[in-house]
């Protein structure tokens, strides 16, 4: 068993992400993972990420607060553990639209599984 307290998640720096702070919580830097990787965000007021995709299937689930899921389909806010499925390819942004913080869990597997990137 590998356990991670979250008052030692690593943070991360995941590119076009704006008033957030991500940590990893298992996989990476956090620890060894074979398949997928679990990391938790934090959206201020106004936070969120640009409208990008990746290559692989993304889960989030929303732990507290509201986040906005955009994708090209149009926009569904997310409140407390509601979840949301993002197929590989499928363009998302997230945004926190209150003016209270938010927090999301995501389930993400790794680019290759040899790889780990």
């Amino acid at each position: 068993m590998k356990l991670t307290r979250y008052r030692d998640a690593p943070a991360y720096f995941p590119p076009n992400h704006e008033g957030m702070h991500c940590l990893r919580l298992q996989g990476h830097e956090a620890g060894p993972s074979d398949t997928l990787w679990l990391g938790m965000s934090h959206l201020l007021p106004g936070g969120g990420t640009t409208l990008d995709a990746s290559g692989v299937e993304k889960l989030y689930v929303v732990l507290e607060g509201e986040v906005t899921i955009a994708t090209e389909e149009g926009e569904q806010v997310l409140r407390r553990y509601d979840s949301a499925r993002l197929a590989p390819g499928e363009k998302r942004a997230l945004r926190n639209n209150t003016n209270h913080p938010a927090s999301i869990l995501l389930a993400m597997p790794y680019q290759s599984t040899s790889s780990k990137q």
